[in-house]
């Protein structure tokens, strides 16, 4: 495999946390070639990123990341990430430039909207976007909230039935509330999903921060196909169900199956960091916890306390590589045709330029400019709404339900991923 596309290869591995096991044992071999600095966006301390990207950021925020064989940038910068991010005709987001088309690796394709230009993309949005407006999103809000008190009921039932009066808050919460909106969102039947969430854990097994075989994420896009099958021949209320009785045959199968997993990509891993992080920092700090325990709107306290949230931990910590079209300028800095392009969300989200004090968590800060938690540009995640939606209605219901909440070990031990497109904590022992 020529280094192209065994960076391409890992890329995709990383984005995607399938990285293949050999053995029982997971094969790093090619993170092991890449050097120290070639790995800066991925790393954390806690929850911020690692000091060394933000002195990079302030320095040089368009700089070259050291792989061999190859021109890669990585730009950490906010006003060059909104920069990059949003020009798709100088860069493109299409996989086969990164390995060729019929190139190594090209059978690792992931698709979905994060991985394809106009005009395809175009249309593949064009044919999501209604069910992502807020009042398509409006009739799932009680199923929402009617979740949470569900999974907040398991999680006191797990407490219960534990010896030692503790139980994972992700396993048990953060994991479960998006899967299940998921379900209500592509309308996968009530009697499946429990075999749905086993395919969701199964498919983002990142909780020990290593990352999915390919046989489990082969199986649940077969599971997928499956669905897609059934809502072809009866379309239900729910996503797929709208989008094959509004557009039938001017939509495929495997396009159909290609956008319910990228929703599920998109949607559940993402939530349930956010989920888990968020309810780590109010455990950590009680003045957050009691802020949104005792509002008489707990709403007007959560919104800026998610959006903040969103921007501080930017779990999603690099954007989807971009392949430049043509000779352009970033931040004036000269990036060539063919060079690919790394957007750290993660420092751009913290840029001093943004205001003062960046790397704090502080709610009460007055929104400067838009943060890119979500992305930006026509990559934005059309999901975005949707996110809000769930943390909104799940941070106050957990900290009224379990006002004494608090962790069951000293935060030292919490175990962080390593290495990872989408940043979490492994497990969140708790007690209630």
């Amino acid at each position: 495999m020529s280094v192209r596309s065994a960076i391409a290869s890992w890329l995709t591995r990383l984005y995607f946390t399938r990285l293949r096991k050999k053995g029982g044992s997971l094969d790093l071999s090619i993170l092991s070639k890449l050097p120290e600095g070639a790995l800066l966006p991925l790393r954390r301390d806690g929850v911020d990123p690692v000091p060394e990207i933000g002195a990079l950021r302030d320095r040089e925020p368009v700089s070259k990341l050291p792989i061999p064989g190859m021109t890669v940038w990585l730009v950490s910068g906010y006003d060059e990430a909104k920069e990059v991010l949003g020009d798709a005709k100088a860069f493109s987001n299409d996989f086969r430039h990164l390995v060729g088309v019929g190139g190594a690796g090209a059978d690792q394709n992931p698709g979905g909207l994060g991985f394809c230009d106009p005009p395809d993309h175009t249309r593949l949005r064009r044919l999501l976007t209604p069910e992502f407006t807020m009042r398509r999103l409006s009739r799932l809000t009680p199923r929402i909230h009617a979740i949470v008190e569900e999974q907040l009921a398991q999680l006191e039932k797990a407490v219960a039935e534990s010896p030692d009066g503790t139980a994972d808050l992700v396993e048990h919460f953060a994991m479960p509330v998006p899967a299940l909106v998921i379900c209500e969102l592509l309308g996968v039947p009530y009697e499946e999903r429990d075999a749905f969430q086993q395919f969701s854990v199964a498919r983002f097994d990142v909780l020990g921060g290593a990352g999915a075989s390919f046989g489990a994420v082969s199986a649940s896009l077969d599971y997928l196909r499956g669905v897609v099958a059934e809502q072809r021949r009866n379309p239900g209320e729910g996503l797929l169900g709208m989008l094959v009785r509004e557009h039938g045959d001017n939509i495929t199968d495997e396009e159909l199956t290609g956008l319910a997993d990228g929703v599920l990509t998109g949607g559940l891993e993402t939530t349930a960091s956010m989920l888990a992080l968020g309810t780590l920092i109010m455990m950590e700090d009680r003045t957050h916890f009691e802020a949104i325990r005792e509002a008489e709107d707990p709403a007007t306290v959560a919104a800026p306390f998610v959006d903040e949230l969103l921007r501080h931990l930017t779990v999603v910590q690099t954007a989807f590589p971009r392949f430049a079209r043509e000779d352009t300028e970033i931040g004036g800095v000269r990036i060539s045709g063919g060079d690919i392009v790394i957007v750290s969300l993660s420092a751009a989200d913290r840029d001093p330029r943004l205001g003062d004090d960046m790397d704090a968590f502080l709610p009460a800060r007055p929104p400067a400019a838009s943060h890119l938690a979500f992305g930006y540009g026509i990559h934005r995640c059309i999901g975005a709404e949707l996110g809000k939606m769930e943390l909104r209605a799940a941070f106050p219901q957990l900290v009224r339900r379990f006002p004494e909440l608090r962790l069951a070990v000293p935060s030292a031990e919490l175990e962080f991923r390593k290495l990872s497109i989408v940043y979490g904590v492994d497990t969140l022992p708790v007690k209630l």
